[in-house]
Parts: structure tokens; sequence; C-alpha cells
């Protein structure tokens, strides 16, 4: 299993990529950082997307449904009541702009450990589903 340093380099290979980073959200401190940042200041670029990446998960609004029936069971073909909030997380969150796309990818570990991926593309040049597929690819295989 890579560790956070191979990851973020096989990160840069995603087209269009000029930055990546792992960022801890609930203290807002980078684990591994390379590329490029906004501003050229890392500290303010993991404090932000951490602050973003913290609103999203925190939020109930993001939770999963849950398929109905799952709870007893009974399981119908996948459909959601639209009540129930499930126990998922959120899995990522794309931000757009005109000229970038930036990719936050939370990773699931053994511990509680709200570690995220972050990836900022260049819009021109990055393909957005590829990238998030990457991404998820790399969040997956992470050895923390």
């Amino acid at each position: 299993m890579p560790g956070i340093d191979e990851c973020l380099l096989d990160a840069m290979t995603v087209n269009g990529a000029r930055g990546a980073a792992v960022i801890e959200w609930t203290s807002g401190l980078a684990l591994g950082m390379v590329g490029e940042t906004r501003d050229g200041d890392p500290e303010a670029t993991a404090a932000e997307t951490a602050e973003l990446a913290r609103m999203a998960a925190e939020q109930s609004a993001f939770a999963a449904l849950e398929p109905r029936g799952e709870a007893d069971g009974a399981g119908e073909g996948g459909e959601y009541d639209g009540g129930a909030l499930g126990e998922a997380p959120v899995e990522d969150l794309i931000v757009t702009t005109r000229t970038c796309y930036h990719l936050l990818r939370f990773v699931d570990t053994a511990f509680d450990s709200g570690v995220f991926f972050y990836l900022w593309l260049d819009r021109r040049e990055g393909n957005l589903a590829l990238a998030r597929l990457r991404l998820r690819d790399l969040a997956q295989r992470l050895a923390l």
C-alpha cells in the first residue's frame, strides 16, 4: 500500500493537475502537499479546504439516504424512501470555477481520521470525471 508521498505524486500525473494534498480536516493541517498552491500559501490552502470539507461532512443534509427496507432486511430494489438518513459519509466534493476544478475526496480509514485528498486541476487540461475516478482509487490505496 502506497504512503502519502507516493499517492500525491501519482495524483500529479492526472491531466491538468496543478496541486495535490492530503489534509486532516479537523485541524486543517496538511499531511503532505505537492505542486502549486493558490496564492503560494500552503497553510492557508490546507486550512481553507479543511473548512469546506468539515462543513460538508458535518451537515446531516448531505448524509446518504438509506434504501427502503434496508434497516429491516426487507430491501425493495434499492428504492429510497426520502426519509431516514443513513450513516454513509460524504464521499467527495467538487468545486468548479471558470478556470479550475477543485476535488476533495474523503479517505476511509480503520480509525476516525478525518483525512481527505485535495486535487486542484486546470479546467482547460483536466478531465473532471477521470480525475474523480483516479482520486477515488488513490484514496482506497492510501496507507496511513
